[in-house]
């Protein structure tokens, strides 16, 4: 007789407690914002200011710059890549210019960027599915093939229902960076085909756990707050406010905590100010650098080129000449370009990361 543990599959990234806070954590948090907006009739306005530092400053910008620990800020990575960590900033900034300098409003550029953004905030999701089925020693190339289909269904039909129905109260960056013209036919088609992945993923799920083969809660948890983070944030909800909750949350806060792991096997019993930002309890070294520089930068985009939110960034905001935006837009979103060509290498366990896999726990440490 089959006992009920053993129609489960222990494929928990960090730990039971810790994937149920920063995988369905940042979709309660991003609801419980979503409810007081619309009970306040501010669903549709514009995001406040107090609400940009918390989500875009503290989030979005923050997690990108967590990626310094990952890379610059690791003697071990600065040996081992010295060369792409040279080269990809600067073929950002190079890039970001020649891009920005094609017309005169900088669409081409906010538009290459925008893509580049959605892709990378797809493939982490994928990233979470593929290191649950690892922890959990899986090795089904059908259901590393569904999972595959599934994860991409949850995120990739939001952006065709979102291109299909442009414009919408929300960008990904500015008015205008995806591309219009997608009919919505394209859309209608494609919503049946998502719910027929999401019930094939889920009726493996259902054979699985009822054969006794065991389901992979992780990949649940992964995938079904994946869903409704995009199905909720882009396909039923039309609200700035909305989106960005969504959006930011789920996919910043796992970011940090997949940081913050790492970085707690690779500093441990080490020295020196890196070393103690990892120490436990320390949470505040972690993450108060992070948040103040990613204020700076804000600072700098909303003075020099935003000019929108004068109320949270105080001093003279500057009308720079697009020759010069040129340059300063390419330059503040080198970080951000850099962190999204980064991470396509940093978190493989494979020869190019060789101790990844053990500092995530998915393998033992090998014997001196």
């Amino acid at each position: 007789m089959t006992s009920p543990a053993s129609r489960f599959r222990n494929g928990w990234i960090f730990s039971p407690a810790v994937d149920v806070a920063v995988f369905a954590g940042p979709l309660v948090a991003a609801a419980a914002v979503v409810f007081a907006f619309a009970r306040a009739g501010r669903l549709h306005d514009d995001v406040p200011p107090w609400l940009f530092a918390v989500l875009v400053v503290g989030c979005d910008v923050a997690h990108v710059w967590s990626t310094l620990f990952r890379t610059y800020l690791d003697p071990e990575e600065r040996a081992r890549h010295p060369q792409r960590l040279a080269a990809v900033p600067l073929a950002c900034f190079v890039g970001g210019v020649v891009l920005y300098s094609l017309d005169d409003s900088g669409v081409v550029f906010w538009r290459v960027l925008a893509y580049v953004a959605a892709f990378h905030f797809v493939r982490q999701q994928f990233g979470w599915m593929a290191y649950a089925a690892r922890r959990a020693g899986e090795t089904s190339k059908l259901d590393r093939r569904l999972d595959a289909l599934a994860v991409y269904n949850a995120t990739v039909f939001p952006l065709l229902w979102w291109h299909a129905h442009l414009p919408r109260a929300f960008d990904w960056f500015v008015r205008g960076d995806f591309v219009a013209g997608t009919p919505e036919w394209a859309a209608t088609a494609g919503h049946v085909a998502h719910w027929a992945i999401n019930g094939a993923w889920l009726g493996r799920q259902a054979w699985l756990f009822a054969a006794g083969r065991g389901v992979n809660l992780t990949k649940l948890l992964v995938l079904s707050t994946t869903w409704a983070a995009w199905y909720g944030g882009i396909v039923l909800l039309d609200s700035d406010v909305a989106f960005t909750a969504t959006n930011v949350l789920a996919h910043g806060v796992p970011y940090f905590a997949l940081v913050h792991k790492w970085g707690r096997a690779r500093w441990d019993g080490a020295r020196g100010a890196v070393a103690a930002a990892f120490r436990p309890a320390a949470w505040p070294l972690f993450y108060a650098p992070l948040f103040a520089i990613a204020f700076v930068e804000e600072h700098a985009w909303d003075r020099l080129v935003w000019h929108e939110q004068g109320s949270l960034f105080v001093g003279p905001a500057a009308a720079l000449p697009a020759s010069a935006l040129a340059v300063v837009v390419a330059l503040l979103a080198t970080p951000q370009a850099t962190h999204y060509v980064l991470d396509a290498f940093l978190w493989r366990t494979g020869s190019g990361n060789p101790l990844l896999a053990e500092r995530l726990g998915f393998r033992r440490p090998s014997s001196p």
